[in-house]
């Protein structure tokens, strides 16, 4: 994810928010993610993507020592000399570190210790906010981006800790669902029939979902990137104008039971509606539904942070590669919408966050729509799942990396990636905005990642 921050127009540091309560509250997120944690989940790596949580919690506080406490408090006193080398992520600048593959292998320092190491910078850096109006404007641009990675870093820890608690065999629970039983309990004979319920590119689902309606949005000059106030990532400049023609776009998420269909026809045994290289790789890798489905008792059941629990068929279906998305729009006679065109329709129909799931709700994972939702409204766009969109992850014109370390984060990127659009049941909610740019390798579906279809004005 990016993380090269911009203030635009510049704020003057009497005018921000209350500094401390913001840290204070951002850094015991962190810490609540991890809480129903054992010790011994906090260091396993299962897959090169996933870093463990004892590492994530020092590399955000890593962040803090170097780019702000070393800097800007006199006589600081790092916690460890050995620490930089443990918990640097991926800046060359700032000298070597241990291999990305090689961070299970970190049995020390203990989680105690990790966590004694938080506390230790905490405690300096919130030293250093009693006397705010004494510091220099850029290091509170600094503390809002290191507010804005540790943000980051919590959407990965909510995503990473759920692919290291499925690898165990006893696919245990992060959290308790304390609904009752039977709004759980998916009727097997249900699943199977979903195949013949929905035919082909049918936009018919289950649980009083609505049937998808296509959404006009008009085609002209738009303009995309961020344009508000306050902070973005430097991915997100500069503004500029973009020609669209006129097309439309789906009023929600794909749903599970619609992406079942896919499955049941035969999506994952029929190279037509897949990339070369994605077919390939599904076939290499036995893909057969999306990650953490498994077929049992008749029905198809998914691990989530509540265990393993049915399919509920009128949720965004999520846990997809791009090539997979891909798929199904080509099986469902669409297409995925370009960055642009999903920007052009989210500034077009206002939504808010107010409608989304995010972290906050504890309940990761993406939420049906309700059944009286506005039909001629577009919702889901912000939060439950990070939408694929069909645009490579590439500079806008006019950007320019940032000098230092810090502009090792993004640019080096801008290659081989897909951007993704809208937030997730695990980004904070006061973390996304309109213009926020993510992105991933094509491959990827560890994070929550879904899709929403759209088609020329012509169809």
């Amino acid at each position: 994810m990016p993380n090269t921050a911009t203030f635009s127009p510049p704020v003057s540091a009497a005018a921000l928010p209350a500094w401390a309560v913001r840290y204070r509250a951002v850094r015991a997120q962190s810490t609540v993610l991890c809480a129903p944690l054992l010790p011994e989940d906090t260091v396993v790596q299962p897959t090169l993507d996933v870093s463990p949580p004892k590492w994530h919690l020092a590399h955000t506080t890593w962040f803090w020592e170097t780019f702000l406490l070393r800097e800007y408090a006199p006589g600081y006193q790092e916690f460890h000399p050995q620490y930089a080398y443990l918990f640097n992520s991926y800046y060359n600048s700032l000298g070597s570190r241990v291999n990305r593959a090689d961070r299970g292998t970190l049995s020390r320092p203990a989680l105690a210790e990790v966590l004694a190491y938080r506390a230790h910078v905490d405690a300096a850096l919130l030293a250093l906010l009693e006397n705010e109006a004494s510091l220099p404007e850029v290091f509170f641009e600094l503390l809002e981006l290191g507010l804005q990675h540790e943000q980051q870093h919590q959407e990965l820890l909510a995503t990473d800790i759920k692919y290291i608690l499925s690898t165990s065999p006893l696919a245990p629970a992060y959290l308790e669902l304390k609904v009752k039983s039977e709004e759980l309990r998916v009727n097997s004979t249900e699943a199977e029939a979903s195949a013949e319920s929905i035919l082909n590119s049918s936009l018919l689902t289950f649980n009083s979902t609505s049937a998808a309606q296509w959404l006009p949005v008009p085609g002209g000059v738009h303009r995309i990137g961020f344009q508000e106030e306050g902070f973005c990532f430097d991915n997100e400049l500069a503004a500029h104008d973009v020609l669209l023609v006129p097309f439309e776009l789906q009023n929600r998420l794909v749903t599970n039971a619609e992406y079942l269909a896919f499955i049941e026809a035969g999506g994952y045994r029929d190279f037509r509606y897949w990339m070369g290289e994605g077919w390939d790789l599904a076939q290499a890798q036995g893909w057969e539904a999306p990650l953490y489905w498994v077929r049992q008792q008749g029905g198809w059941f998914r691990f989530t942070h509540h265990g393993l629990r049915p399919v509920e068929l009128a949720a965004p279906v999520t846990h997809i590669s791009f090539y997979e998305a891909d798929a199904y729009a080509n099986w469902a006679g669409a297409r995925l919408p370009t960055e642009a065109e999903w920007e052009a329709a989210a500034r077009h129909f206002e939504p808010t966050t107010a409608a989304g799931t995010w972290l906050e709700s504890s309940l990761f994972d993406p939420q049906p729509l309700p059944a009286d939702a506005d039909p001629t409204q577009c919702h889901q766009l912000l939060g439950d799942c990070w939408e694929w969109t069909y645009s490579a992850y590439h500079a806008y014109p006019g950007y320019t990396r940032a000098a230092g370390a810090l502009g090792e984060y993004n640019g080096k990127f801008m290659v081989n990636q897909l951007v993704l659009r809208g937030g997730s049941c695990a980004t904070p909610e006061s973390h996304i905005r309109i213009s926020y740019r993510n992105f991933f390798h094509a491959d990827k579906r560890w994070q929550f990642t879904g899709l929403r279809l759209a088609r020329s004005s012509d169809q």
